[in-house]
């Protein structure tokens, strides 16, 4: 696989990041995995305010176990969760995961996933009905500590416009590009940094070229819209 980047201009570009993009506080290294679960489902297709909104509403009614949530009133839940949009099939996928880790897994995600590789542990996590495999990633690398990336609309977009991976990569391709190009103690901060990017500056519709502290290094500057 060839890359547009070497790696010693993909480390300024993450040194540079880290200078100038705040991190969310949304999710934290080291939480209990399925919280975070619950709360990187919520989080589908919303912002990080409606999700942080919906989390803490689910979290006063209910306590935060598969063993609650999975006998919870579905109605329930989707009030809860409302704001966050989607909020039926959200709902289906969270009482799903529920049962699952419940009747497989012993109610403990950390117990089953913590010792396996990060690959396979990706695959039981992909198997549950809703969970794809940037919300796997998320489980896997903050709560986890396995080394992958979650590639996201704005990873995605910004990995290609800085040529950290190539224009036509699907979701693997650019996965595994970053973590190629990136060292993994970095891979929480290549996320977290590249989302925070995409919302500021190298946005999907107008980019902030000009005011972009990439300029320098970016081999998209000017040929964007």
């Amino acid at each position: 696989m060839k890359y547009t980047l070497p790696q010693a201009s993909a480390q300024t570009i993450l040194n540079i990041l880290k200078d100038t993009i705040p991190l969310p506080k949304l999710v934290k290294a080291g939480a209990d995995p399925y919280q975070t679960l619950i709360v990187t489902i919520i989080s589908q297709n919303t912002t990080d305010i409606n999700t942080e909104r919906a989390f803490e509403k689910l979290s006063r009614r209910f306590k935060i176990t598969p063993e609650v949530l999975s006998n919870a009133e579905t109605t329930e839940i989707e009030n809860c969760i409302r704001i966050g949009g989607l909020y039926k099939s959200k709902t289906r996928a969270i009482q799903t995961a529920s049962k699952i880790i419940l009747e497989q897994f012993g109610g403990s995600l950390h117990q089953i996933l913590g010792s396996l590789p990060v690959e396979d542990a990706r695959k039981i996590l992909m198997k549950m009905p809703g969970i794809g495999p940037k919300t796997a990633d998320v489980v896997l690398l903050f709560s986890l500590d396995k080394p992958t990336i979650p590639v996201d609309t704005h990873v995605n977009r910004v990995s290609k416009r800085l040529g950290l991976a190539m224009p036509k990569d699907g979701y693997e391709e650019v996965r595994l590009s970053l973590q190629t190009i990136f060292q993994p103690k970095d891979y929480a901060l290549v996320h977290l940094l590249l989302i925070g990017h995409g919302r500021k500056t190298c946005k999907a519709q107008k980019p902030q070229c000009k005011i972009c502290p990439l300029i320098i290094i970016c081999p998209s500057i000017g040929g964007l819209s």
